[in-house]
């Protein structure tokens, strides 16, 4: 066989695994909110940092992240997804739960494997995968801690997230744990995980509640705007606040011993990090992915706040 014969049928060797490669490229899109709060910022950055690496082990996944400022945003975001990319599989963290789960509903019925991150559908049938940190723990351990400090005739305010499945969980299992300790709930108002939203909500507590004990911010962007709405009232050495994610921010008050904020309650931002890994594993791995992924709330106090705090990171 000639030099030019060979050429040629290595050529078209080649041309073939190209094809190859090409036809067992696999897409998955990432739908996730913009990065309007703190707890979104770490999420939008431990997503992009998932994306780098995952695509540098696996030549053959490609990941598109997109990010969405409100639920309608979303929606249209995923018929792109499928229209334009023609993705295999999607991870999302839906904006809010009832207006999503149609507009997920109709990628799943293109045949996409589906991982819901968070904030779960309202029809969980949906999904192949669920990743969320443990909203029932995070409220359980809140209230326990809540117990330890306070009892009979104590008052406490609680500011929420957003109308959400993931936000009825926290707040279900904290009332469940703390009925029959005699501890007051005086009142509670959502507060859309945002920090001028907890300064406006706490502001209005403050004016209508004359006697409060302790404050349940479940979030830590929230408890900026309530510890800010406190100090400036003059009444932190009346309360303590009890919020939760694990904000940098937060940790450091917890590990410096602040006694407005003395713990806070672990809902890792990196869960999108998890999502994303568990998705890919479908295609790559002969092991089975399918099923619910809960990561651990712990208690963040000042003698191991050292080991959750992280300095560099976004969050």
């Amino acid at each position: 066989m000639s030099l030019k014969a060979i050429a040629l049928g290595l050529l078209a060797t080649s041309a073939l695994a190209g094809s190859a490669v090409a036809q067992d490229q696999i897409k998955i899109g990432v739908s996730i909110p913009a990065a309007t709060h703190g707890f979104m910022g770490g999420l939008n950055w431990h997503a992009a940092e998932a994306e780098k690496r995952l695509e540098a082990a696996n030549p053959n996944i490609d990941i598109i992240i997109v990010t969405a400022d409100g639920p309608a945003d979303q929606a249209s975001d995923l018929e792109d997804l499928v229209s334009v990319h023609q993705i295999q599989a999607l991870v999302v963290l839906p904006f809010e739960s009832e207006p999503l789960t149609e507009p997920v509903r109709a990628v799943a019925d293109t045949g996409a494997f589906i991982t819901v991150v968070d904030r779960g559908l309202t029809d969980p049938s949906i999904q192949d995968v669920y990743v969320s940190g443990n909203n029932t723990e995070m409220g359980e351990v809140s209230a326990e801690y809540m117990m330890t400090r306070l009892g009979e005739g104590d008052n406490i305010v609680i500011l929420r997230g957003i109308p959400t499945v993931l936000d009825t969980e926290r707040f279900d299992a904290f009332m469940a744990k703390i009925e029959g300790s005699g501890i007051n709930v005086l009142d509670n108002k959502f507060a859309n995980w945002n920090r001028d939203d907890g300064f406006e909500v706490m502001q209005d507590f403050l004016s209508r509640f004359p006697d409060i004990d302790g404050v349940w911010a479940q979030d830590d962007d929230i408890t900026l705007g309530v510890v800010e709405a406190i100090k400036q009232a003059g009444r932190e050495s009346e309360m303590f606040v009890v919020g939760g994610a694990g904000m940098k921010e937060i940790v450091k008050g917890v590990m410096d011993g602040d006694p407005l904020v003395p713990v806070d309650v672990l809902y890792p931002p990196a869960q999108i990090a998890t999502a994303m890994d568990v998705t890919v594993n479908h295609f790559i791995s002969n092991g089975p992915v399918t099923g619910s992924y809960i990561l651990g709330s712990p208690l963040i106090t000042q003698e191991n706040a050292e080991q959750f705090y992280f300095p560099d990171s976004p969050f």
